[in-house]
């Protein structure tokens, strides 16, 4: 597939290290690694943090080409604590060089031609009017790709209308047990259960799927009217960073390969605990490697 991605880089800074992170860019390694064509489209400054970054994606076999190195920002940096079962608290800081992507009209076109089958954006990308822009030139294009919101809340990086706007937009959203909370808090819902929340939400804003993650539980997902439980598998985790951009890529992956739900979902489990078994968001792993983990219990 040829996927489009929108969204933050930054180095998530966990004690004294540094991994290169950002829900968007873990998406597009964790896409890339299981054999997409990824188009990551962002912004770094022109310090040592942006080149290690540029560096870092070679690496992991991403295209520079359209993360533009800017003068106004530095590049991002979060600080990740992390509690006693690697679950990250997140403190973000701004401005940074992410905040004010660039794309001339040439850029556009290019990303654009061939089509790419997706174009995956998320939440906090968006509070930056700049950034916001540029997505919904990208989202608004009418170029028939499918649209992945991958919800993504991170404390003070949204608000409720710009949460049900993007939701509006969204054609296969993914989020996580406490996301669905807090989205029903923010609009003043009480839906009865993750089910209900999938079928509720999918009525009012025409989603073709929707799947929601409960951590080692595993997840929850609804595929073209297909509900579907999956269990999550047994690992030592490391930390969770990352875990759901991993879980991300591989739901997609499944969609588009046309798999039953309940097979798409087990997958995602599978490749998501296994990034959480390794340090930071983008760590090595391969498809062997998650179709050997054992199911819980």
């Amino acid at each position: 597939m040829r996927i489009v991605s929108i969204g933050e880089v930054l180095w998530d800074v966990i004690g004294e290290k540094e991994y290169l992170g950002g829900a968007a860019l873990n998406f597009s390694a964790h896409a890339t690694r299981l054999g997409h064509t990824v188009f990551f489209v962002s912004a770094v400054g022109k310090d040592e943090r942006g080149r290690r970054v540029l560096e870092r994606m070679g690496e992991l076999g991403l295209s520079t080409q359209f993360v533009h190195e800017i003068d106004a920002y530095p590049t991002g940096v979060v600080t990740v604590e992390l509690n006693a079962a690697g679950v990250p608290k997140f403190t973000l800081h701004h401005p940074a060089a992410y905040d004010a992507p660039e794309l001339s009209d040439g850029d556009i076109a290019e990303l654009l031609s061939p089509k790419p089958d997706w174009i995956y954006f998320g939440t906090l990308f968006q509070m930056s009017p700049q950034a916001k822009q540029l997505t919904y030139r990208l989202i608004d294009s009418h170029c028939g790709a499918r649209l992945l919101f991958d919800v993504n809340l991170r404390k003070d990086s949204y608000t409720a209308p710009l949460v049900r706007e993007l939701m509006a937009r969204a054609q296969v959203v993914k989020l996580n047990e406490d996301e669905a909370g807090e989205i029903d808090k923010m609009l003043g819902r009480t839906v009865s259960g993750l089910e209900e929340f999938c079928r509720s939400y999918t009525r009012e804003f025409g989603w073709q799927s929707v799947c929601i993650t409960r951590g080692e539980k595993g997840c929850v997902m609804l595929v073209n009217g297909e509900y579907v439980e999956a269990a999550g598998y047994a690992v030592q985790t490391q930390d969770t960073v990352g875990a759901g951009d991993a879980f991300a890529a591989a739901f997609i992956h499944g969609l588009s390969l046309g798999w039953p739900a309940k097979e798409i979902a087990d997958f995602a489990n599978r490749v998501a605990s296994l990034v959480a078994s390794r340090p930071g968001g983008t760590p090595h792993w391969t498809v062997d490697e998650a179709n050997a983990l054992k199911v819980k219990g």
